[in-house]
């Protein structure tokens, strides 16, 4: 049950995100837009109230429940980020808008960038595991492996994200040399 609302919510945050574009876009209804976004923290709401209910009900906490506070820590760190970059995108398709700006591609500007995003997955993690670790004090005694190791799973994406992001500081990608021709 956990997953198919897992599921359900990711599906009907991109139908709300694609709904409330389409409000401000291309019926240029500004205010029902903002409504239509401001609905998708419910999602997570519910999901969370779902997945606590579950627990209380008796069920054995496992994956389903891990996989419920990742996601809710994924949209939590990167939601607004996701809605904020189509925006922009949807303003200049739909709208008329200047293209929205892409993020750096070489040297300490990428690096930051880069980091900046691993900042949002510390984030995520850190809601991840705050999520878990409070299921874990509801559930009380009883087999809490599954969360545990969901968990290490946070944790080590972190890991795995910062040495990703760590490299652009180390080893800054370099711009390509542009050789022009001399008429000679």
């Amino acid at each position: 049950m956990i997953v198919g609302l897992v599921v359900a919510c990711e599906a009907g945050f991109w139908v709300l995100l694609a709904a409330g574009l389409a409000v401000r876009y291309l019926l240029r209804l500004r205010r029902t837009s903002v409504s239509l976004l401001l609905c998708e923290p419910l999602l997570e709401v519910v999901l969370f109230v779902v997945t606590a209910i579950d627990l209380r009900n008796g069920a054995e906490p496992s994956w389903e429940h891990g996989l419920a506070a990742l996601y809710i820590g994924f949209t939590v760190a990167y939601g607004h980020y996701t809605i904020r970059w189509l925006d922009g995108h949807a303003a200049h398709r739909l709208a008329g808008g200047p293209p929205p700006p892409k993020p750096p591609r070489f040297g300490m500007p990428r690096a930051a960038h880069e980091g900046r995003l691993w900042l949002r997955t510390l984030l995520a993690a850190a809601v991840a595991c705050a999520l878990l670790q409070g299921a874990i004090w509801f559930v009380g005694v009883g087999d809490t492996s599954s969360l545990r190791a969901f968990q290490w799973v946070a944790l080590r994406a972190v890991g795995i994200h910062g040495l990703i992001a760590l490299t652009y500081v180390l080893r800054p990608k370099r711009a390509p040399v542009t050789q022009g021709r001399s008429g000679g």
